[in-house]
């Protein structure tokens, strides 16, 4: 049997060294951990965030707060949505168009979200926004 000039040139050739694997980011996480995502904040966003949390959590009267925990909601909100769908597509460069049409988009849920949640927060009393204050603490771990 006949054997092609190229399969004769590959077997005598020694095997092209492969590329490099990029090394995965390996995390611990326990067994029966809920699954999450996350995303990642400026140093004076987590500063603010923490100042405003620990402001409601430690006033005799937490409404007082009311205001500050709301802003805290809607830059968490417009920071998030930034964070997980205009990154990726800024990674995947889809264009100027693409990414200004998805801003756009993205522009006008933030304004519906922070809307909403702005009036729910108004109506909170003191044990609901301390609620709130320790579900943002706990995200944060």
């Amino acid at each position: 049997m006949a054997t092609s000039a190229k399969t004769a040139s590959r077997k005598a050739s020694p095997a092209a060294p492969r590329p490099a694997a990029k090394a995965r980011v390996q995390t611990k996480v326990k067994p029966d951990a809920e699954p999450f995502v996350r995303f990642y904040h400026s140093p004076a966003s987590r500063d603010k965030m923490h100042a405003t949390l620990s402001a409601l959590e430690q006033a005799t009267h937490p409404e007082k707060h009311r205001d500050d925990l709301a802003d805290l909601v809607d830059e968490l909100t417009e920071t998030g949505m930034d964070y997980y769908f205009l990154r990726g597509l800024q990674s995947a460069k889809m264009g100027f168009v693409a990414e200004q049409s998805a801003k756009l988009g993205l522009l006008g849920a933030v304004k519906l979200i922070t809307s909403v949640s702005r009036k729910f927060i108004a109506r909170m009393d003191a044990a609901q926004l301390t609620a709130v204050s320790r579900h943002i603490r706990e995200l944060t771990i």
